[in-house]
């Protein structure tokens, strides 16, 4: 074992001496790998932090929380289709039906008068300040009970409040932020489509991917009863449901909804639902398959500079071995073994990889510290356990070749070699 383990380090040591005597050659030739390894990095970084993000952001919504919408939930990659766009929208009484379901905590209808390229414009309004991108939402008191938004300060609208369409509202942190940035806004007054509110409370800013921004940012809305939103916009039908399932009852929630919805619908017992439903997990689940796509397609790309790598190292090894032909038929002649010279060129190939593996480690992690200022991002203890082994392995397998032919040499025809 002494023996083995001495044989290893005498041939690591010559494998660096030849590295060192032929600096800018050995630099060129990994220069594949430190690029493949160095890509690896920053797209596992990339993936792994975006990922953690969205689960992050979905989760917030409660791992109880069922999603109901007339059009699939997910992560979509393309416009809704043309039997999703006519679909019926879902219902105020669809929602109470759901809040009745025994597997299902509270159902709360969400009616969205946003500003849209059709109908009344809602604006928002203070002290002469206006937006009309504020995200104006009609709900019910339950919402509070629902767990997927916290108040900071203030309170949420009571439900005397609501059955008595009291024009009261509550801001998203942004809004508060837009337009009382010096003065907390509870008690007082926002103005909505002319009309003035009364604000009583302000939801805790909601961390989100991306940072959230324009129409995506979710701290950008306003809730107001469900019947005053009604009378701001007696057209709208845009309705979201969201549902909080029982303590270890999602999967009966779930069937029971959708056996609630397809009978409210009236969808054929042999057509698909004409609504969707989703949870955290499936909206998640949804992201990663799409994800998972894209992690292969880029990883494949970064393979190119691997092979390319493994190739410089296979000819520049193979130069090595006519070049030392000599020095071998000398090994040969003083008692080394073919499995001796085998292993010398291999560890020199798999050392010369392996750097390129560590330069490429270093800058992905340098890369991702980059891209941790506009995405999230944070590389996966996995990411540089496989670009290492991945840059050695190449060594090993594009060694292979020039190795075997050192270790086939005769030794006296390698000593005449000129």
């Amino acid at each position: 074992m002494k023996l083995i383990r001495s044989d290893i380090f005498e041939n690591l040591k010559m494998a660096l001496s030849t590295l060192r005597a032929n600096k800018l050659r050995s630099s060129l030739t990994v220069v594949g790998v430190v690029i493949g390894v160095w890509t690896v990095i920053a797209i596992a970084s990339i993936i792994s932090g975006i990922d953690m993000a969205v689960k992050k952001e979905v989760e917030s919504f409660g791992t109880r929380s069922i999603f109901l919408y007339k059009f699939d939930i997910g992560v979509r990659t393309s416009e809704p289709t043309r039997e999703e766009r006519m679909r019926k929208d879902l219902t105020y009484d669809d929602a109470i039906a759901i809040n009745s379901l025994p597997a299902v905590e509270v159902a709360v209808p969400f009616l969205n008068i946003t500003n849209n390229r059709w109908g009344q414009k809602l604006l928002v309004g203070k002290n002469g300040k206006t937006s009309a991108s504020v995200r104006l939402q009609g709900t019910l008191p339950e919402f509070e009970r629902a767990g997927t938004e916290v108040l900071s300060e203030g309170r949420f609208f009571a439900q005397f409040e609501n059955d008595t369409n009291q024009e009261v509202c509550v801001l998203g942190a942004s809004v508060a932020d837009n337009f009382f940035p010096y003065s907390s806004p509870v008690g007082d007054t926002v103005e909505i489509g002319g009309r003035s509110f009364r604000i009583l409370g302000v939801l805790q800013k909601r961390e989100q991917f991306g940072g959230g921004s324009g129409d995506n940012d979710e701290n950008n809305v306003i809730y107001v009863p469900y019947e005053v939103a009604r009378k701001l916009k007696p057209n709208a039908e845009d309705l979201f449901i969201l549902a909080v399932a029982r303590a270890g009852l999602m999967e009966d929630a779930k069937d029971q909804i959708t056996d609630l919805l397809r009978l409210r619908r009236q969808v054929p017992f042999d057509k698909p639902n004409n609504f969707g439903i989703a949870t955290a997990e499936s909206i998640i689940s949804s992201f990663r398959s799409i994800m998972a796509g894209v992690a292969v397609a880029m990883v494949a790309i970064s393979s190119v500079g691997l092979m390319v790598g493994g190739i410089g190292v296979m000819n520049i090894m193979l130069v090595s071995v006519t070049e030392r032909t000599k020095e071998i038929g000398t090994r040969k002649a003083i008692g080394a073994r073919r499995a001796d010279i085998l292993w010398q060129f291999l560890i020199e190939a798999m050392t010369l990889t392996g750097a390129g593996g560590m330069i490429g480690l270093l800058l992905g992690w340098g890369t991702s510290l980059l891209i941790r200022l506009f995405l999230p991002s944070y590389v996966p203890m996995w990411a540089p356990i496989a670009g290492v082994v991945a840059s050695v392995g190449i060594g090993l397998i594009f060694g292979l070749w020039p190795a075997w032919k050192a270790a086939r040499l005769d030794p006296i025809e390698a000593l005449r070699y000129e």
